[in-house]
């Protein structure tokens, strides 16, 4: 088994002269691309065969983007990665004009219907064309598109790179030695409770290198989003995020109003938590991740492989296939070091129908089920292989319920037939993942939506930063969390909060988590009829607008009752836990 992933699929190296080659010509086959979008032609059903041939060629171009990105991801400091950077993002500038160029193409064709209809090829890709002609209508004005977009490379872009070096660099000074932030924030699942509040102290005093400079990335990246969704025709930032999601207002406000109805009984999971751990004024943030019940155990990688390989064999045969090749060829760089990126992540390549996964494994069983949720978006990245590539820009929402289903997989299979104390540790490592796509993601959303209402009047200091984090952990937590230890600078921790490409990076994941309840509830009481539907459905996830690819199974997503159904899935496991932690 290899822990380390192999990038030499792409290229032999960064200095391999075949990656170099791809990188030097790629201006000029994006200039090709443009060029033949401006030329006239007698046959446009032809030219616009040719065209989508062309858009789909650009496949390849993901080897310079993941080789040099995924190298960035675990060695923040590679001079070859980082030099590499500054001509991919110009390159990445000039496909988002052609991209752009292309949507005013197909938005200028009276006849794009009929175009399509009569081209079966075309006919595959009709979603994605019909999407491409309707964003035309919300695109930067032509006259500005090439000075704006430069000018964010300089800009947004320049800051979540900073934001992302400052995060993979900063050391913690925990008990006299300076470790990785992504190993002390490993340390909140440690048994040892001294332990998880040593590191948590650290953690935060660590933020005090960096706080300046991240709070200057995260308000000028939300400035930049603001100015960006106005150039565009939109009121503010959200409006913007959910159209680029394909998912309506009414349907992110359904799920909402089941969370917060679902709020007060949730926070009791994370009192009756703390009066486990002998805390008496609600949770201490940096307990929110301590082991519950009769065991403590770590797992090896090799034990979390086997165990995943097991489950899922039953499940999905092809997914437990997937997985072993993931474990056996490279796919996984698997434990935290000095320059790699906290958290997780997984990066799919579709012309060699594989993935790459990023975690930091310390060996909890949070770890064990975060490999699942990563290895659940590289089973979607297989199925979405069945479309042609066109067919796989995936709105963010839709991106998440693969990797939630299989957790959810995961935990229910572990607590069946488990004795009480197993349960009861069980039961707590299901709510830490749910309560966290559900209440922390809720602050989260909180807290952004008043980050970026702010930037109308002046950039929020380092203060008021943290100030807004507490404020919107009270708003969600409530009294589950200890109201003297929260986590002020959440905001300086999570990635999320700085892409330039998707803001609100963090509904997809409350809405996620709860349609994969939603359909994991459809598969125990369907069985194994329902997993080729599942698979289809993964297929199609490309293929539609949020409302219509859930209606595509008959879940209306657009109302409360179905976000009702599955917050109540979770807050059956809350009742379990309060119940067994009272006894």
């Amino acid at each position: 088994m290899k822990t380390q992933w192999d990038l030499s699929v792409f290229y032999k190296s960064l200095e391999d002269p075949a990656f170099k080659k791809d990188l030097n010509e790629l201006p000029a086959k994006i200039a090709a691309f443009k060029n033949a979008i401006f030329t006239e032609t007698e046959d446009e059903g032809k030219k616009l065969h040719a065209l989508v041939e062309q858009v789909e060629s650009f496949s390849k171009t993901e080897f310079i983007m993941l080789m040099t990105e995924l190298t960035l991801s675990c060695d923040a400091t590679n001079a070859e990665a980082n030099a590499a950077m500054t001509p991919i993002m110009r390159a990445m500038t000039q496909m988002k004009q052609a991209n752009n160029a292309f949507s005013r193409y197909l938005a200028s064709l009276d006849n794009l219907d009929a175009l399509i209809d009569a081209d079966d090829f075309l006919k595959e890709r009709a979603f994605a064309l019909r999407d491409s002609a309707e964003s035309a209508h919300h695109l930067l004005p032509e006259e500005l598109e090439d000075s704006v977009l430069r000018m964010q490379l300089s800009g947004g872009e320049a800051f979540s790179q900073l934001r992302d070096k400052l995060d993979a660099t900063l050391t913690v000074d925990y008990r006299g030695k300076e470790i990785p932030l992504s190993a002390a924030r490993a340390l909140a699942y440690d048994a040892d409770p001294d332990v998880r509040r040593e590191a948590y102290e650290a953690e935060i005093a660590s933020y005090k290198k960096i706080e300046l400079p991240m709070s200057f990335c995260l308000n000028n990246i939300k400035a930049e989003g603001q100015t960006m969704a106005e150039l565009k025709g939109y009121k503010d930032v959200l409006e913007m995020t959910l159209a680029e999601s394909r998912m309506s207002e009414k349907t992110l406000n359904a799920m909402w109003t089941a969370i917060r109805e679902a709020l007060p009984e949730l926070r009791e999971y994370f009192k009756a938590k703390a009066r486990l751990l002998g805390h008496n004024n609600g949770l201490p943030f940096y307990d929110l991740f301590a082991p519950i019940g009769a065991s403590t155990r770590t797992y090896t990688l090799e034990e979390a492989r086997d165990i995943l390989l097991d489950l899922f064999g039953s499940f999905c045969p092809e997914m437990a296939d997937m997985m072993k090749t993931a474990f056996d060829e490279g796919w996984i760089d698997a434990y935290p070091r000095t320059g790699k990126s906290g958290g997780a992540f997984c990066a799919g390549c579709y012309d060699l129908n594989i993935s790459r996964v990023l975690t930091n494994f310390t060996g909890s069983l949070s770890d064990i089920s975060t490999l699942a949720h990563e290895l659940g978006h590289a089973f979607n990245n297989k199925m979405l292989r069945r479309k042609p590539y066109m067919m796989n820009d995936v709105p963010m929402p839709l991106a998440e319920t693969a990797s939630t289903f299989n957790e959810t997989v995961l935990a229910a299979a572990m607590r069946k037939n488990a004795p009480r104390e197993e349960e009861l540790m069980l039961l707590d490592g299901s709510l830490m993942e749910n309560t966290q796509t559900m209440v922390d993601i809720y602050s989260r959303f909180l807290f952004e939506q008043k980050v970026v209402e702010a930037q109308a009047d002046h950039a929020l200091s380092v203060d008021e930063l943290k100030e807004t984090m507490i404020w919107a952990q009270d708003q969600s937590y409530g009294d589950g969390l200890d109201p003297d230890v929260h986590h002020p600078y959440m905001w300086a921790c999570k990635s999320h909060y700085y892409s330039t490409g998707t803001h609100f990076y963090n509904f997809p994941y409350a809405f996620g988590g709860l349609f994969a309840r939603g359909l994991f509830a459809r598969y125990e009481q369907e069985g194994e009829s329902f997993v080729p539907v599942y698979c289809d459905l993964l297929s199609r996830f490309g293929s539609g607008t949020i409302d219509d690819v859930a209606a595509s199974v008959g879940i209306d997503v657009t109302t409360p009752e179905f976000w009702r159904s599955a917050v109540e899935s979770v807050l059956c496991e809350v009742r379990r836990f309060v119940e067994l932690a009272n006894s």
